[in-house]
């Protein structure tokens, strides 16, 4: 049986999660998550916790489809008429893809440590190397040397690292070989940022290596009104990394009119 494109946090979390007092559902507001290369729902896990009490959540699966227009379209079939929408990396590309199919559905969108450019060729190169070595052996999923690309380098040991290496397992390698198949294709999402209109977020850590800071400062320049927040001391992944700081951040981002 196919997973589904959207887990609740019933679905997405622990069993201690799933028994605190049931919230009043009726003022809660939809958010979906999105997540990036290599990570499942977990990586939102801190943040569904911290805003139980403002939001529904529902945490998209991105490891079915090998283009970022039918994650998009998955992503929407199974969403809520309107939703807010936050999205890191990965996820921060099929988030413009669903401003593009769906501008009228999304009230608020975050983007967190995503960038609207293509990749550049070396980069490129890297990710078409990475699907070729599954060719000729096992999947080796978060590597030290790619740990130390995407977190901060006080991070590169311990919990957030055996986070990550937990969830690349989980994802495995036929998922990763369609992510990647995915983000080699995608297209340019710079010509399209000025037609977002709804409150927008960006954020970004201020040493992340794959997406920096000057990333985040053309999409902020580009989508009219959007705000940017940085995070000190984090790489590519502040969910994981200062996960009480991004929950303020979107607290206070899903407050903006």
């Amino acid at each position: 049986m196919p997973s589904p494109a959207l887990q609740t946090a019933s679905d997405a979390l622990p069993p201690r999660y799933v028994h605190r007092p049931a919230p009043d559902v009726a003022r809660l507001s939809p958010l979906v998550l999105l997540p990036g290369l290599l990570c499942d729902q977990s990586l939102w896990r801190p943040q569904i916790d911290a805003l139980a009490d403002r939001v529904a959540p529902m945490v998209a699966d991105l490891t079915l489809d090998d283009n970022v227009a039918d994650m998009a379209r998955r992503v929407l079939a199974a969403a809520p008429p309107r939703f807010d929408l936050a999205a890191l990396s990965m996820g921060g590309y099929v988030a413009l893809e669903i401003m593009r199919q769906a501008p009228d559905r999304v009230r608020r969108l975050a983007l967190i440590d995503t960038s609207a450019r293509p990749d550049t060729a070396a980069r490129a190169d890297r990710r078409r190397a990475g699907i070729a070595s599954l060719q000729h052996g096992t999947f080796r999923g978060v590597t030290q040397p790619l740990m130390a690309e995407l977190v901060h380098a006080s991070k590169t040991e311990g919990p957030v690292a055996d986070s990550l290496k937990a969830m690349a397992a989980r994802v495995g390698g036929p998922a990763f070989v369609r992510q990647q198949t995915a983000i080699l294709t995608r297209p340019d999402g710079r010509p399209f940022l000025s037609e977002i209109h709804v409150p927008t977020l960006i954020a970004v850590g201020d040493e992340d290596r794959i997406t920096p800071p000057e990333v985040a400062r053309e999409m902020r320049d580009a989508i009219p009104g959007a705000r940017l927040h940085v995070f000190d001391r984090c790489g590519h992944l502040p969910a994981l990394e200062q996960p009480e700081e991004t929950s303020l951040v979107l607290r206070r981002w899903l407050a903006d009119a």
